[in-house]
Order: structure tokens, then sequence, then C-alpha cells
């Protein structure tokens, strides 16, 4: 069947040498190109009707095959070569076009050296702007050099557009004192020049130069605040994140849904509730527009500040096309973290059913889903499905499999799944089995383990603690000792347990056995006071997580009372109305004397305690835990 481009084509073609048929004619005929067949077709007509050497409708055409979803590069770039003399438009059209991607930069380098050396043509500032970007994304620091060479000679170089280009080039390489250097010497800067100077400050890490570079901005923008907010969250800056947030919110400028992504990160990873949910009013009343990557960012940070459930709410309500992974992959990940395992499975066999490609932060995310859940069968299934989707597993999701047999007892099997991985496995591989082996008291494995992680990394402290944790409750408190003594020899200590909860927007952290707190002296009275009441109640201190040979009974409870959790606990009942729920943030593991605590002191105070721990949550109501004893 004879579409209509085609009677166009073949109407036009018959009369095109009758004056109404007049080149604007023959420009729209391809303005109204839709398809690569009718480019084709289009480029056909040019040719028998001589217009292809006509640089007006040549042009047309190579701009349409090279900006158009549609189009084709390579297709462009052969009709740019039969071009007996293109001029200096379409020469910037082919550098700009192949510009952004790293396979077909070099052609925009190519076409660049033909300009200058087999032509009449002079480069100008977008010739360099567009050849420094495809230095930036797939060339090297030879070629850039070259073409700044080139820029000098013309005296293009001060153009505040090829200063910017020459700062990103250098910035995507990471060579940032040089973009800092064409920084300083170029004349004139504008808020481009600023911006991407601090990224690349921002993408090494290295937030002390990118704030104080920000700190000197004669003024900002909505890219120079999102920036510095993303760079702080990146490193772990969450407070000093939040704070910039606050400062930005109180200059009068407006953010946008990439700052309130990054501030909503800063608030899930402090576990500030509050916080973030004055983030999702403001979202609401400034219509900020809700796109997925935010939905993802409210979804994970209502899971990870122990709102589970008002995350699901906000999945299934949030009018937002989950088009994209990122929604899903936050929600999976926050049921897997508060131990729901069959809802995260439940919702991942919902993306099949939609047909939502998971990736694989999505199987990390099952992966612990199913070893929160002892789901071992489960797991298995899920590890082999990945290559359906062509995943191949990477260290994170090996490392999921062996936390999943080594949890549910399966000690010799995980540790073939070490064995046999393909790619070499790391001391933080090694550790989670060791960790296993401390659950299962397997101290014999455990120290076979201990010595491949010694040879991988010989400081590796977090394997002499579990050592001497496994030696403790096991009662050998010689060989304790003896590893403990080899943490001191080595120099390095141990991650010191710490604990945060939010109060009124103010956090508070407390270490093992910390006096810093203006309130340490109330604290430690309400602490004994506690302690008194839990034992009434029943509660029998579990002293296998003392790493001490401490004889004395009375003082290994000292020691377990002082340790982080329980003092944020105390700290909270004590600020806080009764019924109150409690939420705090622990660095590292629960410990079992203090999971056990805390179970007898939800009961005893009628409290519901929410503990994020590193791995998981653990949701305490009235003695008992949402994890079932199983973490």
């Amino acid at each position: 069947m004879t579409g209509p481009l085609e009677i166009e084509m073949k109407r036009c073609y018959s009369t095109f040498k009758r004056p109404f048929c007049s080149n604007h004619q023959r420009l729209s005929l391809l303005d109204s190109c839709k398809t690569m067949d009718q480019i084709k077709q289009a480029h056909a007509h040019l040719i028998i009707t001589g217009l292809v050497l006509d640089l007006i409708p040549a042009t047309r055409l190579i701009k349409l095959l090279t900006q158009s979803s549609f189009g084709s590069l390579p297709y462009a770039h052969l009709m740019f070569d039969q071009i007996p003399s293109p001029d200096l438009f379409l020469h910037n059209t082919m550098i700009k076009a192949h510009a952004p991607t790293p396979t077909s930069s070099h052609n925009s380098l190519l076409i660049f050296r033909s300009m200058v050396q087999g032509s009449s043509l002079s480069p100008n500032r977008y010739t360099f702007v567009f050849v420094f970007k495809a230095c930036a994304n797939g060339l090297g620091v030879l070629e850039g050099g070259q073409v700044r060479v080139h820029a000098i000679k013309l005296g293009l170089e001060s153009n505040l557009f090829v200063t910017n280009a020459m700062i990103q080039m250098y910035a995507n390489w990471g060579l940032v004192e040089d973009a800092r250097r064409v920084f300083e010497w170029s004349i004139e800067h504008d808020l481009y020049s600023w911006n991407t100077l601090i990224r690349g400050y921002v993408a090494l890490g290295e937030m002390d130069r990118a704030k104080e570079l920000f700190d000197e901005m004669p003024e900002r923008d909505v890219v120079s605040w999102s920036t510095v907010i993303a760079g702080h969250v990146q490193v772990g800056c969450f407070m000093e994140a939040l704070n910039l947030f606050h400062n930005m919110l109180h200059k009068g400028s407006r953010p946008n849904e990439f700052t309130l992504t990054s501030a909503l990160a800063a608030c899930a990873n402090l576990v500030a509730l509050d916080q973030g949910r004055w983030i999702h009013v403001y979202i609401k009343k400034s219509r900020i527009k809700m796109n997925e990557r935010l939905l993802a960012g409210l979804i994970d940070m209502y899971a990870k500040c122990g709102e589970i459930e008002f995350a699901s709410k906000v999945f299934y309500n949030e009018c937002v096309p989950k088009r994209n992974v990122w929604p899903w992959n936050a929600i999976i990940g926050g049921f897997a973290m508060h131990g729901k395992s069959e809802e995260a499975i439940n919702l991942f066999e919902q993306m099949k059913i939609e047909e939502m490609i998971p990736n694989k932060v999505t199987f990390v995310a099952l992966l612990n889903a199913c070893s929160h859940g002892k789901m071992v069968e489960e797991g298995k299934a899920y590890f082999e499905l990945m290559s359906n989707y062509g995943i191949n597993p990477e260290l994170e999701h090996y490392g999921c499999m062996v936390d999943l047999l080594g949890r549910a007892g399966h000690l010799k099997e995980a540790e073939e799944i070490i064995s046999n991985m393909p790619i070499a496995p790391d001391a933080v591989i090694w550790g989670a089995l060791i960790g296993a082996c401390r659950i299962h008291k397997d101290i014999e494995r455990g120290v076979k383990i201990g010595k491949i992680i010694k040879e991988l990394d010989s400081n590796h402290v977090g394997c002499h603690v579990l050592l001497a944790n496994m030696y403790s409750v096991s009662g050998k408190w010689d060989e304790a000792k003896v590893v403990r003594e080899k943490i001191e020899v080595c120099g390095r200590k141990k991650t010191p347990g710490c604990s945060s909860i939010e109060l009124n927007g103010m956090f508070h952290q407390f270490l093992v056995g910390d006096r810093s707190h203006p309130q340490t002296k109330l604290l430690y009275l309400f602490l004994d006071e506690m302690t008194a009441k839990l034992k009434i109640a029943g509660y029998v201190p579990e002293f296998g997580d003392v790493l001490l040979d401490i004889d004395d009974e009375e003082d290994k409870e000292t020691a377990l009372s002082k340790h982080s959790e329980k003092l944020a606990i105390a700290f909270g009942l004590m600020n806080t109305l009764p019924g109150t729920p409690i939420r705090i943030v622990k660095n590292l593991r629960v410990c079992g004397d203090c999971h056990q605590a805390t179970k007898f002191i939800s009961k005893v105070y009628g409290r519901e305690i929410i503990v994020r721990d590193r791995i998981r949550y653990h949701h305490f109501n009235d003695g008992l835990c949402s994890c079932k004893d199983y973490w």
C-alpha cells in the first residue's frame, strides 16, 4: 500500500522542475519523515533530483539523522562523507553527534582533524566545545591537550563556552586540579563554571574542597545546592547534608526533585522520620513533580525510618507510573530489611507479571529477604534466576548467598559457594561465613576461616573480634584473651558501638559507656532503675557477649548495661511521653544480650521500640521481636 509520503514524493519528483514545487516544499517533505525508512526514501529523492548536492537540504537531512530518536549516526556519517564541500555547520553537527558516546567519540576528533588539516575552514567556539566534550567522554589526555593547543592558537581558549568545556573535560577525567587551574586562569566565570568544578570535587569525594568552593560562589542556583548536598550524602555526612538543605530553604532557593531525593536519603540514613515527613509534606504543598527517583527516595526514607507500612502505602498510592525499577527496588529492599520476606517475594512476582525487568540491586534485596526469612530454597532459586535476565552474580550476591546459607546453619554449603566462586573472594565474604560460625558455635571452622582472612588482610579487626566472641561464648577465656591481644598488637581498634536517637529534630549519639551527654547523671540513674525492673520481669543477662575475661558476675553485668543501644533506649524513655514509639539506629549488629533486654523493655514499659542495626530492623513490642530471634 502506498503511503502519503510516497505519493507526495512521486508528485514532487514528477514536478520538481515546475515553479510551484519550491525548495520550501522539498524541505517540508524532509520534516515530515517519522521513521528511518522514510528518511531513506527522502534521501533517495534528493539523490534523484540532484538536491543532495545542495547544502541546505543535505544539512537538514543529516540533522534529522543525528538528532531524531529514529535516526542513524552511522548513516549520517556515510552521507556526510559523500558531500563534496561540507561547511562549518555540517562539521560541527557531526562532531557534536559523535561526542556523547564513548564508542564513537574518536570520530569527532577525526572529523575535527580533517577540517583543520584538509580544508580552509576555521573552527569556531562551538567546534571546540563539541570536541572537548568528545575528549571528556572517550578520548585521552593527549588528544585533549592537542585540541587545547588549537584553541590557544585561534585565541578561543579564553571564550567562556570553551573554558567551561575544558573544565568539564578535566573534571570528567578526575583531573580536578587541572580543571581548577583552567578555572582560575579564565577571566570570565558563570554558574556552569562553578558547578562543573564543584561536581568534579564531589565525584572524587573531596567534600572539603567542594564545600570551600561552594562557599566562595558569588551566587548559587539549585544545581549548586543539589550537587553539594548530594556529595555530603555520598560520603556519609548526613547531618551536614540536612543542614545544607535547611540553609538552602532559608536562603529562599527552591529545591527540585534531585535536591529532595538527596535530602530524603540523608533522613533515611539518620532515621530522621520527622524531617522526612516534613519533606513529604513540602513536596505536596509545593507541587513538586513526583518522578520515579523521588518516589523511590520517599519509599526508602519511610522504610529506613521504621515505617514500612507507610512506605508500602506510598508505593501503591502515589499516582506515578512505575516504569522504572527504582521504586520497586526501594520497597522490596524495605520489606527485606524489616524481615517481611513473603511480602518482598510477592512484590517481585508482581514485577514479573507487569514485565518490569529487575536489575542486580533487585536481586540483592530479594536474596536478603530470603536470608532474613530463612527461605533457603527460594533464595537458591532466585540466585539461579539471575542468569535469565542476563545478570552475572557479583560479590554482593555471593555474599547474600553465604549469609542465607550460613545463617540457616548450612555452613559447609556456604563454604563451598565461596570456594567455587568465579571471582576471587575477599575478606568481607569470608567474614560473613565466620559470623555464621559464631552463631552456630562452629569454632573449628571459624578458626580455619580466620586464618584465611588473616592471609587476605592481616589487620582485619572484625575477624579477630568474631573469633574472640566465639571463644567467649564457649567459655574459652584464655583463647579469647590471646585473640584480643593480637588486636592490640596490630594497633587497630574495633569499631565502637554507636547508637543514635532523634528527639525534637535533634540527634543524640551514645557510645559504649558514654558519659559525655549533658544528661549523663540522670541517664545512669535511670539505667540502674530500668535494669532492676527488667530483672524483676525475668531478664537474665547473656554474658557470652562480654569479650573480656571477667570473673565477677556483677562486673560482667555492668559491662553489658553500658552498651550504646541501652543508653539510647533509656534516653528515649526518659525524654518521651508514655506510649511514644522509640526509634534508634546502631552502627553494628545488635548483640544477643541487648536483643533480649530490649524485648523485656518493650513489655515492662509498654513501648514499641524500633531498632535498626547494620543488617536489618527489629520491631520490639510486648516482649517480642519481629525477627523472631532469627537474625
